[in-house]
């Protein structure tokens, strides 16, 4: 007889698709869109490793089963802004962490167990994080293409996370390109949502619009990166939209909003993905 716990249902959770932009639109977004009140280097703002979470606790354990339901249990994962946590629910952790374990051993993992790839800007935090299997410092609004030489472009990623950071990213398009084309085909980008930050470092958009508008741009920006199948997760308690009303969830009744943003890697009359145009 099998010990296995089983996994409950998944939530049902409310799901709106993206509706692309007519053929022939042009990007809509200019420079300005992506000035932000402190253009200091992010290094310096990230210099300082913070050992917090950006959402609160109620917010946390929602995405936590969003990922049970939606991350793979095996194969490779990347956690975009990466910290010294990831979020991820314990059957998730113990896969990367066992992973790990082996690898310290130097036993064979290949095609085994699930690899968690962190990228930051903070090696102590990155460094605290105990699932990560590689750890890469990197500023993105510096250099937006990921690294060859730990992320090959070889659709290596079964899928990739980002939490509460997308708003960060000056060069969001090109990230999300990069991502896309080390992404095995199938594969999903799940960008996740709130409404805290660090005003100074955000990009100006962001706090000229309302959460709407966000969640409109950042799927537009998967779009526009050649994501397909983007849609905008409304990832509420359960009974949350009901109970609470929508007003009531943005006033932070039942804790932190939260969506998340997806799109999948779709390969396009068979050859490769096509990029939009900007």
């Amino acid at each position: 007889m099998s010990t296995t716990t089983p996994i409950a249902s998944p939530p049902n959770y409310p799901v709106q698709p993206f509706e692309p932009p007519p053929p022939g639109t042009p990007y809509p977004y200019t420079p300005s869109s992506f000035t932000r009140m402190d253009n200091t280097p992010d290094g310096d703002f990230y210099s300082q490793p913070r050992f917090v979470t950006h959402i609160d606790d109620a917010a946390i354990a929602r995405l936590r089963t969003y990922y049970l339901h939606n991350l793979p249990r095996t194969g490779r994962v990347l956690d975009l802004c990466s910290s010294w946590i990831s979020h991820f629910p314990p059957e998730l952790e113990n896969a990367a962490v066992a992973k790990n374990k082996r690898n310290s051993e130097q036993e064979k993992v290949d095609g085994e167990g699930l690899e968690v790839v962190g990228l930051g800007m903070n090696k102590a935090e990155l460094d605290a994080n105990p699932i990560l299997h590689t750890r890469i410092l990197q500023d993105l609004n510096t250099h937006p293409t990921l690294p060859t030489s730990l992320i090959p472009p070889t659709s290596t990623l079964d899928a990739t996370t980002c939490v509460v950071s997308i708003d960060y990213l000056t060069r969001p398009v090109e990230v999300l390109k990069s991502i896309l084309d080390r992404t095995c085909e199938g594969g999903k980008v799940h960008l996740v949502i709130s409404n805290r930050c660090f005003p100074t470092k955000v990009v100006g958009r962001w706090l000229r619009v309302g959460e709407m508008e966000r969640l409109e741009m950042v799927a537009g920006y998967l779009w526009w990166a050649g994501w397909r199948g983007v849609e905008v997760v409304d990832v509420m308690e359960e009974g949350g939209e009901e109970q609470k009303g929508w007003m009531g969830r943005l006033m932070g009744a039942g804790g932190d909003p939260l969506w998340v943003v997806r799109g999948t890697k779709v390969e396009e009359g068979g050859g490769a993905v096509a990029h939009a145009e900007l």
